[in-house]
């Protein structure tokens, strides 16, 4: 049987664990969970964490605009990312690599042909693809999605079975529940108009994006066919858990 296929979003604030470096135990999770998969499934990851990585090594001195800024940290903690993602799943035995891309990739047919075939030889070769905004020439997502965007147009693109967001909360609450701190979770939904109308605007510490930029990426998976679930990344298993049926997240219905 062919395997099927999920994109993995992981925002900044899964990476780090809602502290101020990226957590190699988390990155460990991810990557055991992957390995115990592998059989009937095949990952492709969209990853936050680069100013994140940065930030635990340098501090900049600088004079220009914040945003400048962050692409200059957002280009030395890539490979930083990059290296801990490849120490951490090699010993797993999982191969990664790394695909940068930004949105005019997007639409330019050449160019998402040539994603598409990138991608699939990589995948065919058991090799995963690690994939992030090409920050140096592209401040979309640092401005606005944490790739929550970048993930639903890959997903899009490669029509993937499943996008699976990795967020720190455990999927949507209603807003009701959340004004009272009792935090209920959406479970199931098909409208999305429905779905807008119950989330709040904040955003978390390290990520841009909050839940209404997970709101638009599933509104783009969604008109793809794909189902978009939105889980809970802080929590150990998050992946299998909600594989498995046995954790709390939200479903946005294809």
């Amino acid at each position: 049987m062919a395997k099927k296929r999920i994109l993995l979003k992981i925002g900044s604030n899964t990476l780090t664990k809602e502290t101020n470096q990226i957590s190699r135990g988390k990155i460990e999770d991810i990557g055991r969970q992957i390995a115990e998969l592998k059989d009937s499934y095949e990952f492709i990851i969209v990853s936050s964490g680069a100013i994140a990585a940065a930030k635990q090594f340098v501090k900049l001195e600088h004079n220009g605009q914040e945003i400048n800024i962050k692409q200059a940290l957002a280009a030395i903690g890539q490979p930083h990312l990059m290296r801990i993602f490849q120490e951490n799943f090699r010993e797993l035995g999982l191969f990664t690599s790394q695909c940068l891309l930004s949105y005019s990739d997007f639409e330019k047919p050449e160019s998402q042909e040539n994603i598409k075939n990138t991608i699939n030889i990589l995948v065919a070769n058991n090799f995963i693809p690690i994939i992030n905004e090409n920050d140096t020439v592209s401040t979309d997502e640092i401005q606005f999605g944490d790739n929550d965007k970048l993930a639903a147009l890959t997903a899009a693109l490669l029509q993937v079975d499943l996008l699976l967001i990795a967020t720190n909360t455990d999927g949507i609450y209603t807003k009701s529940s959340f004004k009272n701190g009792e935090f209920q979770t959406i479970t199931d939904i098909s409208q999305i108009t429905d779905l807008e109308q119950e989330v709040h605007s904040g955003k978390s510490s390290h990520g841009t994006g909050g839940m209404q930029s997970k709101v638009e990426a599933a509104t783009i998976a969604q008109k793809a066919s794909i189902e978009t679930w939105i889980v809970n990344g802080l929590k150990d298993h998050f992946i299998t858990d909600a594989l498995n049926g046995i954790s709390k997240h939200t479903k946005i219905k294809a």
